[in-house]
């Protein structure tokens, strides 16, 4: 939400494709979920023209979802190339944008293979927690398979570190951790933990516009 607030307002066309059931990238770009007539899933179980779901906000694009989603990795496995179905969407209106963001569920399944067969490359959120690592493990192994089966070109653009705090050396080590499994991937710029970027989604706002001076926002 907020990277694609920060592009669209330094003059790049940017879409936010959201591909997560729970549809918070979508409340977050200021929609109201249960108002909208189509979602993504519409598009990719329906093929309904991508081009009559894409919704128009002032911090960029959004093709938004909805719960339905939800069961549509049931749906998806019955039908023709149910892998490729979001890439085959997003071909239609790819010539339109600069940049597109897919936000994909937590869980490594059908909706997100869809996610990495469309995809040119990967942007991993990291937080600065344990576990996190354990995920990267489990990542890098899809990311393989997906390579290997669905989509030769896919890369990791980046890694972004979030979630950081400062105060504790754990933070510190888990980004060193990082850095020294993925050389050359992480992002200079570390996302601290901030409270105005936890509270900027409640009121369906980037954290750019919600509070522009906030060191989230920086």
């Amino acid at each position: 939400v907020n990277l694609t607030a920060a592009l669209t307002e330094a003059g790049k066309r940017v879409l936010l494709c959201d591909f997560d059931p729970q549809a918070n990238a979508t409340s977050g770009m200021g929609l109201d979920k249960r108002k909208l007539h189509r979602s993504i899933y519409d598009v990719v179980i329906n093929d309904v023209p991508v081009t009559e779901v894409v919704v128009s906000t002032p911090y960029g694009h959004v093709l938004p979802s909805a719960a339905d989603l939800a069961g549509a990795a049931v749906e998806l496995i019955s039908m023709d190339q149910p892998n490729y179905r979001l890439k085959n969407a997003l071909e239609q209106i790819k010539h339109l944008y600069d940049v597109i963001f897919i936000d994909c569920p937590p869980s490594l399944e059908l909706l997100t293979l869809n996610g990495l067969a469309a995809a040119d490359g990967i942007l991993v959120p990291v937080q600065c927690e344990y576990y996190a690592l354990e995920g990267l493990s489990d990542l890098m192994s899809t990311l393989r398979m997906v390579k290997k089966r669905i989509n030769p070109k896919l890369e990791i653009f980046g890694v972004a570190l979030t979630m950081f705090d400062g105060r504790t050396n754990f933070s510190t080590q888990v980004a060193q951790e990082v850095r020294r499994h993925l050389p050359g991937k992480v992002f200079a710029s570390v996302i601290p933990r901030n409270i105005r970027l936890a509270e900027a989604p409640s009121h369906g706002l980037p954290v750019t516009v919600y509070d522009r001076s906030s060191r989230g926002a920086a």
